[in-house]
């Protein structure tokens, strides 16, 4: 652009492919240049006849000049760390979208990514595109100041394709924030979605995905389907769906892509608010899970390690920690053995390793005392903790004693009970046992080999009712 000094005013001719540039008055530049990336000009008003010292400076020291005095400065390499935050933006690279309006969402992006404040301590971002198939652009690890990942969202390419915004959306809750691609323990986990118009796909199911993931969802739409597009959307309600929780601070909505400048701060305050993001805490790291494992004779040794190996698989599937979740098993013939409690061991590797110690007792079957017995001195000590409680029962016979008193007792106590059976297990005694509804929570297998087909069912079951109380 030709920048043009009319005595106090400056105006800014806008030469064809620069209309990029933001508006520039007395006061300074009103908006970080980003289409510029090498260096940007801030402009500094002098006297009545503002002289114009152009000084060049690499894009993450441009500031916008608020006529406030200049913040202290942040150590630029750690970044703002009152952000914490792991962020995928999952752009939109779709033929809806097109070229033009696909630059001004770059331009969008790298003004929010300079007011984060990246930085080794601070908030982390990664790029996914939408577009028919997604594409991971960069990850968490790649960049952690803000120059390089302002240049590296001047790079990106535009895809073209339907927005398949559901498919983008799942696909970056199940890939990206692994830990050897650079997410981080105990952070906050956060996918801010941009989408033009609307998805082509569905968003329901991606939404559940990343809930289950322990991923916050924002949605930001921009332009929102006009009243003749409104039949090509599959779900009208599909930002309800697709959030985090469905409570207003999740989704943003901007009308155009021109003029977003101001749309930034606000945008950053929400993806700063560490405890506002309510989807981290998640059915993984937060509850307690006891076994209660069926040890009589009808069992068998060989049959006894397959039961062992099911309570493992499903106990591999969540974040064992002294902060996280936490597992307990209870073995039980007449008798019952405590094998470990929940404040036992604080990994997984060592919870595993004590389920592969627990010594077959054989013995008769009492499976109504044993559940009294795990309700007492199990589940007492964290009843009041803040995991939520569940215990999975697993049997393989009738039992001698009644289980729908102390089964109702448990439930009355806070613990989700599913009941598991095998063999000759009768299927009356699983339904009592067995939380409502009675259907999803009680499983049968006729052989014990069968066991491990089960165990996807159960983490599911764990984790729907899990969501389920929490909304």
């Amino acid at each position: 652009g030709v920048i043009t000094n009319t005595g106090g005013a400056v105006r800014v001719q806008t030469l064809p492919g620069q209309e990029n540039y933001p508006a520039v008055n007395a006061n300074g530049i009103q908006s970080q240049v980003l289409s510029r990336w090498a260096s940007s000009f801030s402009v500094t008003a002098g006297a009545k006849n503002a002289a114009l010292e152009a000084v060049g400076r690499s894009v993450s020291t441009a500031r916008p000049s608020t006529g406030k005095r200049p913040k202290k400065t942040v150590d630029k390499k750690a970044g703002n760390k009152d952000c914490k935050a792991d962020i995928a933006f999952l752009i939109d690279g779709s033929y809806n979208i097109g070229q033009r309006r696909f630059n001004l969402q770059k331009n969008f992006v790298g003004k929010v990514a300079v007011m984060l404040g990246i930085g080794t301590e601070g908030p982390h971002v990664g790029v996914v595109q939408a577009s028919e198939h997604p594409k991971i652009e960069f990850y968490l690890k790649n960049f952690t100041a803000t120059k390089e990942v302002l240049f590296a969202i001047k790079e990106l390419g535009f895809r073209g394709g339907n927005s398949n915004t559901g498919k983008a959306l799942k696909y970056t809750a199940q890939k990206f924030f692994s830990l050897e691609n650079g997410a981080r323990k105990g952070i906050p986990k956060i996918i801010v979605v941009f989408l033009d118009g609307w998805p082509s796909d569905d968003l329901e199911e991606a939404g559940i995905v990343a809930r289950e993931f322990g991923v916050n969802v924002f949605i930001v739409s921009v332009a929102k389907p006009t009243t003749e597009e409104l039949g090509m959307v599959q779900d009208i309600g599909f930002v309800d769906k697709a959030v985090c929780r469905n409570n207003g601070f999740f989704s943003y909505q901007m009308p155009t892509w021109f003029g977003t400048t101001k749309y930034v701060k606000p945008l950053v305050q929400k993806l700063c608010s560490h405890e506002q993001m309510l989807c981290s805490k998640t059915c993984y790291n937060s509850v307690n899970i006891g076994f209660l494992i069926d040890g009589s004779s009808s069992i068998g040794e060989s049959n006894f390690r397959l039961v062992l190996e099911f309570v493992s698989n499903v106990a591999k599937a969540f974040e064992i920690s002294d902060i996280g979740s936490k597992v307990a098993a209870v073995q039980f013939t007449y008798d019952q053995r405590t094998e470990f409690g929940f404040t036992d061991h604080a990994t997984k590797e060592k919870v595993l390793s004590a389920i592969r110690n627990i010594h077959y007792m054989s013995g008769g079957t009492a499976t109504g005392d044993a559940i009294s017995f795990t309700t007492r001195n199990v589940f007492g000590p964290v009843k009041d903790g803040p995991n939520k409680n569940f215990l999975v029962v697993l049997t393989d016979g009738q039992s001698y004693d009644d289980v729908r008193g102390p089964a109702a007792a448990a439930q009355k106590a806070g613990i989700t009970v599913f009941s598991v059976g095998v063999a000759w297990a009768p299927l009356d005694d699983l339904k009592d046992m067995a939380s409502e509804p009675r259907e999803s929570h009680t499983f049968f297998t006729r052989e014990f080999t069968g066991l491990e087909q089960l165990v996807p069912d159960i983490i599911r079951g764990i984790c729907k009712d899990f969501l389920d109380s929490k909304q």
